[in-house]
């Protein structure tokens, strides 16, 4: 699915999310960036904090574990079914009206926040049902997605993932980066391109520095 050519000719950057995670909000605002400056296309999927974890709560702090427990599936779960019922374009949209929601205007992600999401972008309200779906309908739909994204990069990650072509074919798969605030203008081109620059380096397993302050929404 996500290795095939972008239909605009342009390069086809494949970037799995969770809703929940304003890491990965912070990485997606990125690559919008650098899509104005680089010759490719976003193409957006799913991926779940909640099934990431569902094997090893028993491992995570407790107010970790009860938002995985309960929380963190509704939002992806809206998501899936609007992608599911209403195709592959409804995913760019709905993700920026529900990140805008719930990290930059500061609603978190409750079902009011979801449910002004899908108005924002002409959904149907009735998605909201899904959130709480016991068995949820496109669950199957939702745990493939997930293993696609994170069979490229390894369990020991979480969202987002971004995959793409690389020049000998090969796709070049990484988690994030993580970064704050979201760079702009020839920052963020600078940072995409030392970042695939990076990721293609055969053999390349991990870059990293310490976290000083969370999520900066301030130039969203």
């Amino acid at each position: 699915m996500s290795e095939t050519a972008a239909p605009s000719g342009k390069t086809p950057v494949d970037f799995w999310f969770d809703p929940l995670c304003p890491w990965a909000w912070m990485t997606s605002r990125w690559v919008l960036e650098v899509e104005k400056l680089r010759d490719i296309e976003v193409r957006w999927h799913v991926m779940s904090l909640a099934v990431l974890n569902e094997d090893k709560l028993d491992e995570l702090p407790e107010d970790y574990r009860n938002m995985l427990a309960r929380t963190a599936w509704q939002p992806v779960r809206v998501v899936t079914a609007a992608w599911q019922k209403h195709g592959d374009d409804v995913l760019g949209p709905l993700y920026t009206a529900l990140g805008t929601r719930i990290h930059n205007n500061g609603e978190g992600p409750t079902l009011e926040a979801v449910a002004g999401a899908l108005a924002d972008v002409g959904l149907p309200a009735g998605l909201i049902d899904y959130a709480e779906q016991e068995n949820f309908e496109f669950d199957a739909e939702l745990r493939a997605s997930h293993k696609e994204g994170i069979e490229k990069v390894g369990q020991d990650v979480g969202t987002p993932v971004i995959a793409l072509p690389g020049p000998d074919g090969e796709q070049i798969a990484f988690f994030g980066p993580v970064v704050t605030p979201a760079p702009k203008g020839e920052d963020a081109a600078r940072l995409w391109d030392g970042t695939v620059a990076v990721a293609s380096v055969p053999g390349f397993y991990e870059i990293k520095r310490t976290r000083t302050k969370g999520p900066d929404f301030s130039n969203l």
